[in-house]
């Protein structure tokens, strides 16, 4: 495939501007020492791929890594590939000091971060950096080597990459989920909080995950990992709930053909009138926000997570909705580099008891951007990834 790509060219998907995507060739890169290219098995739709096409495209507003995406950009953060070449050095990249050779099956870490700002040296794990980049989402296409995201038949990974080899028992259809797994650590935060007797996530603890997207889905799963005594999963679409329930949830809530005072009463009615102990807010608009909150328990804890893009605003008493309920609301944009392993560990180790695999209901080829975006805003669809091989089957 090398002496393909040399020959022609590597092709991407390039958003070139919101809603509007090219099939674009880029040289064969030159690879810089400790640089590595990543023939792209598949790549996933996140919904931070859904807010760039759509025009959204502000991210950790507030905060020094505030960013505008900058078009053209090719997307796909979430990616698991095989190791097509090595540049000097390359071999001794991988994330826990495991070899790395030509034909391994690897996944990364989006996040490229400087290592000397305080976030970097404060924050273990965590990628909170004030000089971040992201591959599929800050790194323009416009600059050479090009190929910095996953919907793309090859990936550049830099140096500075985590980069980590995926167990020999794990496909790309689960592997492909490592990123969006990683991010349920949320969860082993919450646990942390639980030495106090009413706080955090506890064994038996109600939980109610608000969005059953791929996000959602996968802490549901987490969640019955971790011993919840009873899960409660709301959404739109009736597809998504459905496999909710594959997933470990006990109950699920339509959002399309019930209200909020009726979800919220239902939510009481199974807790004996308190509320739940743990809301796991994974939808991406912040409509649902205050929702959550009155499903909540006195003392419960709220974690937000759903709106990495600036989706706008709310209104919400403060008095009422926090002080008042004494809770705890814990905000987590982004995911640890640390967190891959134990979800590449917990994927592999539990792909019989939960059907990951069929997380990925439709694949595209790149050619296919478009129809691909499309059917990942659909609530028939569950995670739709890009295949940049060309083995897409919509």
């Amino acid at each position: 495939m090398i002496d393909e790509w040399r020959e022609r060219g590597i092709e991407a998907a390039v958003l070139t501007a919101p809603g509007t995507y090219e099939v674009q060739t880029f040289p064969y890169p030159s690879l810089q020492d400790g640089g590595l290219l990543m023939e792209v098995e598949m790549s996933g739709i996140c919904g931070t791929d859904k807010h760039t096409y759509l025009g959204e495209t502000k991210q950790y507003v507030g905060t020094p890594a505030e960013c505008d995406t900058p078009f053209p950009i090719i997307q796909g953060h979430e990616n698991v590939g095989i190791v097509a070449d090595l540049g000097p050095g390359a071999e001794s990249l991988e994330f826990y000091g495991r070899p790395l050779a030509v034909g391994d099956r690897i996944t990364m870490c989006p996040d490229l971060v400087c290592g000397r700002c305080y976030e970097c040296t404060h924050v273990m794990g965590y990628v909170w950096c004030q000089n971040s980049q992201c591959y599929g989402n800050s790194l323009s296409s416009a600059q050479a080597p090009h190929l910095f995201g996953g919907w793309s038949e090859a990936m550049y990974l830099r140096p500075d990459t985590f980069i980590y080899k995926v167990p020999s028992g794990l496909e790309p259809r689960v592997a492909v989920l490592a990123e969006l797994m990683a991010c349920t650590a949320s969860l082993d935060k919450l646990k942390e909080f639980s030495s106090h007797s009413y706080e955090g996530f506890n064994s038996a603890d109600t939980v109610v995950v608000i969005g059953s997207g791929p996000l959602g889905l996968l802490h549901i799963a987490k969640a019955d990992m971790m011993g919840a005594g009873q899960i409660i999963a709301t959404d739109l679409s009736a597809d998504r709930l459905a496999f909710a329930k594959r997933m470990g949830a006990d109950v699920t809530l339509d959002v399309s053909t019930t209200s909020p005072e009726e979800r919220i009463a239902t939510v009481r009615s199974l807790t004996q009138g308190r509320g739940a102990d743990v809301i796991l807010h994974m939808a991406n608009s912040p409509a649902s926000f205050v929702e959550g909150i009155e499903m909540l328990k006195r003392g419960g804890m709220m974690l937000e997570m759903g709106n990495f893009a600036d989706t706008g605003e709310i209104s919400m008493n403060v008095h009422r909705h926090i002080c008042s309920k004494n809770i705890r609301l814990i905000g987590i944009t982004n995911h640890p580099s640390t967190g891959y392993g134990p979800a590449l560990t917990l994927l592999e180790r539990h792909q019989d008891r939960y059907p990951f695999a069929d997380m990925v209901s439709h694949e595209y080829g790149l050619a296919d951007a478009e129809p691909a975006m499309q059917m990942s805003m659909s609530p028939q669809s569950l995670k739709v990834v890009m295949s940049p091989q060309g083995r897409g089957r919509g």
